[in-house]
């Protein structure tokens, strides 16, 4: 059986910016042994397989492999499974999709303009927050000095179903600086459910953006990721709990993925109310390849 596939740039403007993404329909035959081997040859950050094109409790069955294990939650695969169902499943403008992961039911929401997807909107679960590290333990991982961490803010472990380091830094300098020390960085979390680090600074390359992030995926034996929906997703959480920018609401656009010529943007909304916080993560899809399997 030949199974249809889809390279996909997400959190991009433009062909050959942002993420990469593998989509590969029609994967309800294969096995988890066989969705991984094909993820190692597509060589991506992450591939998603769609296991069916019939809705199920409202939501699509999809499974998110990076080329070494199958993960529950990831972001730009999100973002444009939803975006391929719309425009090859569904065939026509809806408000939002609904994926089926491992974590639980995610809503990705659509805008559009002139008839096709402008923005997607994907409603992430609530943040969890876990250990907070010394500034004096992070900086040598990072290859920094401890006066280059922000010492307003922590250095936290948040999950909103893929858990993260966040470490606020305090300028375009810090974050160009970073290299991290993979054996160093491993040992340092090594007793906590995140593997991988997101740092950020207030200062950016283009000025009509909010934030620069880098994310260094060492533990996926990819050394840094050019746009990151569930690192962003918890750092949205993060920015809005310990009030960043001195308010419960964060509207924000980061960029991602400069440093290693992969330009992305990603959009933030989240509200942080006595009950909970809500927490949404926003950006483009652009179609740049299809295929088959054989």
């Amino acid at each position: 059986m030949q199974r249809r596939f889809y390279i996909l740039d997400v959190f991009a403007e433009k062909k050959y910016a942002g993420n990469q993404l593998a989509v590969i329909r029609d994967a309800a035959g294969l096995t988890g042994e066989e969705m991984l081997t094909i993820t190692r040859e597509m060589n991506y950050s992450e591939s998603t397989f769609l296991l069916s094109e019939e809705a199920r409790a409202g939501g699509y069955d999809v499974r998110i492999f990076t080329p070494g294990e199958e993960i529950p939650f990831a972001g730009h695969p999100t973002l444009g499974t939803a975006w391929l169902i719309q425009q090859e499943v569904i065939k026509q403008p809806v408000p939002q999709v609904m994926l089926n992961y491992q974590v639980g039911q995610i809503r990705v929401d659509f805008t559009y303009k002139d008839g096709h997807p402008e923005e997607l909107w994907m409603q992430q679960l609530e943040p969890e927050f876990g250990a907070i590290f010394d500034p004096a333990a992070v900086a040598p991982v990072l290859g920094l000095e401890s006066a280059q961490i922000d010492s307003r803010f922590p250095c936290q472990e948040v999950s909103t179903g893929l858990p993260f380091v966040i470490v606020p830094l305090r300028d375009l300098a810090a974050v160009r600086a970073c290299r991290t020390n993979t054996k160093a960085l491993l040992e340092l979390l090594e007793h906590t459910a995140a593997k991988n680090m997101l740092v950020f600074a207030p200062e950016t390359y283009q000025p009509e953006n909010d934030l620069n992030v880098r994310v260094f995926t060492d533990y996926l034996g990819i050394p840094e990721d050019p746009a990151t929906g569930s690192a962003n997703g918890c750092l949205a959480g993060y920015l809005a709990k310990h009030r960043y920018f001195g308010s419960s609401q964060v509207d924000v656009r980061v960029e991602q993925g400069y440093e290693i010529n992969r330009e992305s943007l990603l959009l933030l909304r989240a509200e942080d109310t006595s009950q909970n916080i809500s927490i949404q993560v926003g950006g483009r899809v652009v179609l740049v390849a299809t295929g088959e399997l054989v």
